[in-house]
């Protein structure tokens, strides 16, 4: 078999930003919306939530115009990125992040917020629709279904729970039923797909992303006042996070790699929704957060010095614009 070098980087500045930055941007985000709906829950002194969200908005902010450059540069390279599963996961995290971001501002900005809401539904689209493509024009193993259509395609949902404070609650609904509705099936292919197939060790972090709709759905129906339907949704996530911890040695078999980014925002999702709900929930809403706090910020120090050292997008073969 005769031997191709890499493709060389054209020089330039940010010709080849990694999309799997983005996944840890977004569990930083969790984690500050997870302080702030802490305090109010136990009367805990918001600026910890707020500095978090200040700070990650910033970082955010960085990642999308490093990321903005590259696809500036050549408006193709969002293909040759959604063709590979980090660059897919990578780019769906920062359309939630947007939402996210949405959510942070609103308390301040809220016709900022308003806006980065819709623009982070038209970009989410885009993206969804070029990956439609992408799977439509790429091989068969490419259409796979793995938790990171979780991401893509559910993950409209985060959309619906930063529009339920913007009085947005028939966009919300919408965006509920229609997700709710596809996680279902992405679930049922994926336990299916679990029980024919062994999920390479690499892979595995990627399996906590199944952690994220049924955490976000409890949101959103707490969110309309369902709460019986929330408790449903915390119940069941609460025995995803069980599973996950008696199975942790499984799932990091293959040590610390840039997936371990899937870890968070699930994580810090789910504090969220038990410290939302509050009662039994408050104390393992309480426990979620300490390990979110402790777990987020070290799993995004390591993917983000990576980035800096300039390894990210060679481990995770992002593309080169």
């Amino acid at each position: 078999m005769a031997f191709h070098p890499p493709k060389p980087v054209p020089p330039g500045l940010w010709r080849r930003t990694p999309p799997a930055i983005f996944p840890s941007i977004l569990g930083l985000f969790g984690l500050g919306l997870a302080w702030r709906r802490g305090s109010m829950l136990l009367d805990w002194p918001p600026v910890i939530g707020e500095i978090v969200l200040g700070s990650v908005t910033g970082l955010l902010a960085f990642a999308m115009l490093a990321y903005g450059v590259k696809l500036a540069r050549r408006p193709a390279v969002i293909s040759e990125d959604l063709a590979i599963l980090p660059g897919r996961a990578g780019l769906s995290a920062q359309c939630l992040s947007v939402y996210l971001a949405s959510a942070a501002l609103w308390p301040y900005a809220p016709s900022l917020a308003w806006g980065l809401l819709y623009l982070g539904l038209g970009w989410h689209a885009l993206v969804a629709a070029v990956m439609i493509v992408s799977f439509l024009r790429g091989p068969a193993e490419q259409r796979r279904v793995t938790p990171v259509w979780h991401l893509s395609f559910v993950g409209f949902i985060v959309a619906a729970m930063a529009a339920q404070p913007m009085q947005l609650a028939e966009l919300a609904e919408a965006i509920f039923i229609l997700t709710f509705f596809l996680a279902l099936v992405i679930w049922g292919i994926s336990l299916e797909q679990f029980r024919r197939e062994t999920v390479p060790a690499p892979l595995r972090p990627l399996l906590a992303i199944h952690l994220s709709p049924a955490a976000l759905f409890g949101l959103v129906a707490a969110g309309f006042d369902l709460q019986s339907l929330a408790m449903g949704f915390a119940g069941l996530a609460a025995a995803i996070v069980i599973l996950m911890v008696i199975r942790v040695r499984w799932l990091t078999a293959a040590g610390f790699t840039p997936f371990w980014g899937a870890f968070t925002f699930p994580l810090a999702a789910t504090a969220s929704l038990w410290l939302t709900l509050g009662g039994i929930w408050s104390v393992p809403g309480v426990i979620a957060l300490a390990a979110a706090s402790a777990i987020i910020p070290l799993i995004a120090w390591r993917v983000l010095r990576l980035w800096a050292r300039g390894q990210l997008a060679t481990v995770t073969n992002a593309a080169i614009a």
